[in-house]
């Protein structure tokens, strides 16, 4: 998946292409609306889920708040209402991530990203990623970091 001009008549590729876009460019309102309002996040590596527009919102914060990150699609499967995402997040890290300081690290962790869509939006998100490499990268100590202000995956 890369973005520029999605092919005529792939809506799914065109959402996907546009909600990167938003991300990349810390555009919250532009993220948000290709969301539905019901939408779930689910951090494995975290182990929190996040719900609705403002869960949404609460995450985007806490991850662009901490990296100045950039999401690079590097693979894209589908099957009707389900995308996987292949993604690399590269970025620094400029502050705050789960009660660890900014170090001004770079980092760049893998991503796998399982999408469902629903009534032309992006309906739920799972993402998992490594927490070992990314404590590596940024000095923290391993068992850290945790996002313990948000009720665990359900």
């Amino acid at each position: 998946m890369t973005t520029g001009e999605p092919p005529e008549g792939d809506p799914t590729l065109a959402l996907l292409i546009r909600h990167t876009e938003a991300e990349n460019g810390h555009r919250l309102d532009d993220t948000l609306a290709t969301l539905t309002a019901d939408c779930t996040f689910e951090d494995i590596a975290l182990d929190h889920s996040f719900h609705g527009h403002e869960g949404a919102a609460t995450y985007y914060r806490m991850w662009w708040d901490a990296f100045d990150t950039v999401v690079t699609p590097e693979r894209l499967y589908r099957d009707g209402n389900i995308a996987i995402a292949e993604t690399t997040w590269r970025g620094t890290h400029v502050g705050d991530f789960c009660g660890i300081a900014a170090t001004g690290r770079a980092i760049e962790v893998p991503v796998i990203i399982i999408v469902e869509l629903r009534d032309g939006l992006m309906a739920s998100e799972r993402l998992y990623w490594d927490r070992g490499r990314l404590q590596n990268q940024i000095g923290a100590p391993q068992g850290t970091p945790r996002y313990s202000s948000v009720r665990r995956r359900e």
